[in-house]
């Protein structure tokens, strides 16, 4: 496996506006800007680049997306991950995320 580079943060999660919409976190925009500058080359299509993230105990593979509209790297939350975590809109948490 290759090295990654471990980012740890305070964040909330919030949800998309469309009906249905899923949840997210935004990573904060200073590490989205060093990830962006030293790891863009990693990025799959639409800005995806695979990642590791862990919120407590709970600690998943996924990935990160680029939102050019934000400038700032978001992270989906499933379901599974939001119950196992007892996530909420708007609440503060810290988390952690390998790139």
């Amino acid at each position: 496996m290759q090295a990654k580079i471990k980012y740890e943060f305070t964040t909330k999660m919030w949800q998309h506006n469309a009906p249905g919409g899923w949840y997210f976190v935004s990573l904060p925009k200073t590490i989205s800007k060093e990830i962006r500058e030293h790891l863009k080359w990693q990025e799959e299509g639409w800005g995806r680049m695979k990642a590791v993230a862990k919120i407590g105990v709970v600690e998943w593979d996924t990935a990160i997306w680029f939102d050019t509209k934000v400038n700032t790297y978001i992270l989906p939350i499933k379901a599974e991950i939001r119950k196992k975590t007892n996530l909420k809109v708007d609440h503060n948490f810290q988390m952690e995320v390998w790139v």
